[in-house]
């Protein structure tokens, strides 16, 4: 993915990228960048992100894996061909997925063991609780926008990403140029209760770039949003983020745009 990024610089004759900023698998993709063309990127900002994907996560998503290829109308991944839709194991699937990108207490505060619509339980299996009815609209509103093969090796090309399996399983070797340490900035950004990237995920990376000596920072904000909370409003995260950018740009000599 990275590599074909840097083909689109390379025909927009784009030099060196100001900063490459991800969250999640879009942090891989930012710690990938630095680490194969560290030349072409001033600033990195991994939000929310790991080295290389945990055994609990790849479990995640070999759930999800299954649950796709488990549906009849995936037809072995030529659901085109066969005018079908695998939509509901690509539901599951992120039904799945979208437990993990909450906390217990983002849970507990949003929907508890609340009814929905309804005044008592009915011993059957409609959505009798408030959660199950959220993650049943999720499921559903999700195949409306993605494609189910795309989600199988989108999944699977994150379970393979490991940073440092081509350094000799050391995170740190990933970071040297040339014998010494990255000349690409950094700030590492974490979420308390994100147990998907957990903390020592953004650690493990610092503690590799500190061995290097390279210019890196970090911070982990307090939240009880999960790892969702990238995307959410997050004011201690943004005024990181700000503060980070601008004083790049003030190094850069550049215009602050944050």
């Amino acid at each position: 993915m990275v590599r074909a990024q840097k083909l689109l610089i390379d025909a927009l004759g784009i030099d060196q990228l100001f900063c490459v900023i991800g969250g999640s698998m879009g942090g891989m993709q930012v710690l990938q960048w630095a680490v194969a063309y560290p030349e072409r990127v001033f600033a990195a900002v991994p939000i929310a992100t790991a080295a290389r994907h945990s055994a609990q996560n790849i479990a995640f998503h070999e759930v999800g894996r299954q649950a796709i290829m488990a549906d009849p109308e995936w037809r072995d991944g030529a659901y085109q061909r066969a005018a079908t839709n695998p939509a509901r194991g690509l539901a599951v699937a992120r039904m799945a997925a979208h437990i993990t990108y909450l906390s217990e207490a983002a849970l507990h505060r949003k929907f508890g063991r609340n009814l929905q619509s309804r005044q008592a339980i009915t011993f059957g299996f409609d959505a009798d609780f408030q959660v199950e009815s959220y993650l049943r609209y999720q499921g559903a509103s999700f195949v409306d926008r993605f494609d189910a093969n795309s989600y199988l090796y989108i999944t699977r090309a994150m379970d393979y990403f490991d940073l440092a399996a081509e350094h000799g399983g050391q995170l740190a070797q990933a970071f040297r140029v040339g014998g010494k340490g990255t000349p690409v900035r950094f700030c590492l950004a974490s979420f308390s209760s994100d147990w998907l990237f957990p903390t020592s995920e953004s650690r493990a990376v610092v503690h590799a770039l500190n061995a290097v000596a390279a210019n890196v920072s970090f911070v982990e904000i307090e939240t009880d949003k999960g790892h969702d909370a990238f995307l959410l409003d997050e004011p201690e995260f943004h005024q990181v983020m700000r503060g980070f950018i601008n004083g790049c740009a003030d190094h850069r000599g550049l215009k602050r745009r944050v």
